[in-house]
């Protein structure tokens, strides 16, 4: 993944007043260099620390997360305050707490986000201490920003396509669909079981509607060019006309984002949905037919033409470190829950994330999970990193697309128009 720094004056914008639609009265204090000497101030060597997630904020993770953390308070003999917020909020409340110097210690990131909460200026490099964890290099570069080691990888993966083994068979059908063509026929034939299933759980709304992108690939549409936004080509339009067509012959639905996908799954009523790894574990915990999750099945994207390489967006979560009280012990609490082999395979057990160090891939416990292994060879393995990322206003770029194609699914909006002021918005984002 390739980062670079934006002007000062944007990274001040970014964080003034109105930005990722909320206001931080202290925001504009967040804008040094990442590598500059002020931070929150306190006592950086105090034992006690906070640690903010949004993974304590979910039902299914929250046990495992809960694990580490009482682990690591009674091995140290230390207290660890969390704080936790909503996925879909966490970013927004993240960059006001922070740019009010209300966050320190270790902090949860996406690694979609590292660009933008490295703008803040108040994040620890990490250079010196992530090559005691002995991560792979692909794990080591979703950390990194203009250079720096600003994470250590908790986890690394990708977002893809998951089926229901058992609705596919119920519908006769005996193979995963490797065409768009194959994708709707399939999605028509899961439509006929009835009972209200939704055949596939696409995101239709704004806060996960990013998920078109991997989709605009598929049909030729490289997002970027350099500098050059390709939003609003002919290859966008047949996307999103084609998602469109999926949402007006119900074959997905109104109002879903990735936790509604998770619940419909969960209930056997929807066949297809969009997911990271992390999603056979929340299933497993969510549905009552306990044999579900041995039901799921990783899908390569459908491509356009047999012979294109199936798109994927890589996802992951880095653990970052604010500058200030606790640093030093918040330090060592992420290299541990990152790298020491013990909790990383006892995460991966719980929650079906993979490790990101060469030891813990290797261990027994991962190597035996065939859905993990099936993944990274389907999905993970032609995953790339969305060129928007680069962009301290990446969520503000996410948002803009969501937005359109939101509106051509309405109604209110045709795919050549809603396209082309999308590709403009991104483009004035990108400039400003």
């Amino acid at each position: 993944m390739t980062r670079f720094d934006l002007s000062r004056r944007s990274a001040l914008r970014m964080f003034s007043l109105g930005a990722l639609g909320v206001a931080g009265s202290g925001a504009l204090s967040a804008c040094a260099p990442s590598n500059g000497s002020n931070s929150n101030g306190g006592d950086t060597s105090a034992k006690d620390f906070h640690f903010t997630s949004w993974s304590m904020n979910e039902e299914a993770a929250r046990p495992a997360v809960q694990k580490i953390v009482s682990n690591w308070e009674k091995l140290k003999s230390t207290s660890i305050k969390t704080t936790s917020y909503p996925y879909n909020e966490y970013l927004s409340q993240l960059a006001v707490k922070l740019g009010g110097g209300e966050v320190t210690g270790a902090v949860q990131l996406d690694i979609a986000w590292l660009g933008t909460i490295a703008q803040t200026g108040k994040l620890a490099d990490l250079g010196t201490k992530a090559p005691e964890g002995h991560y792979t290099d692909v794990a080591l570069e979703s950390g990194t920003y203009n250079g720096k080691q600003l994470g250590l990888p908790w986890t690394t993966g990708s977002i893809g396509l998951v089926a229901n083994g058992k609705l596919l068979e119920q519908a006769g059908i005996t193979k995963h669909p490797t065409t768009t063509e194959e994708f709707e026929s399939v999605l028509r034939e899961l439509k006929a079981l009835g009972g209200g299933l939704v055949p596939y759980a696409a995101a239709t709304k704004v806060a996960q509607l990013k998920d078109i992108f991997p989709w605009m690939q598929t049909f030729g549409c490289t997002l970027l060019e350099g500098d050059r936004v390709t939003i609003g080509d002919d290859a966008s339009i047949d996307a999103v006309t084609w998602y469109k067509r999926l949402y007006d012959e119900r074959l997905i639905s109104a109002d879903v984002d990735r936790f509604d996908a998770r619940a419909l799954f969960a209930q056997g009523k929807a066949a297809f949905y969009d997911d990271a790894l992390v999603g056979k574990g929340v299933i497993a915990a969510q549905a009552k037919d306990k044999k579900l999750a041995d039901a799921m099945q990783p899908v390569a994207r459908p491509v356009l033409q047999k012979g294109d390489i199936p798109r994927a967006l890589l996802w992951g979560q880095v653990i970052v470190i604010v500058r200030g009280h606790g640093q030093d012990a918040a330090t060592e609490f992420a290299l541990h829950t990152t790298s020491d082999r013990k909790t990383v395979t006892d995460y991966f057990e719980q929650l079906a994330l993979p490790p990101t160090t060469t030891e813990g891939l290797e261990d027994p416990k991962v190597q035996g999970d065939t859905f993990t292994t099936g993944w990274t060879d389907k999905i993970t393995g032609t995953a790339t990193s969305s060129p928007f990322w680069r962009f301290a206003k990446n969520s503000q770029i996410e948002e803009a697309v969501a937005k359109q194609v939101q509106a051509v699914l309405v109604g209110s909006a045709t795919p050549k128009n809603a396209m082309r002021e999308a590709g403009q918005a991104v483009k004035d984002l990108i400039q400003d």
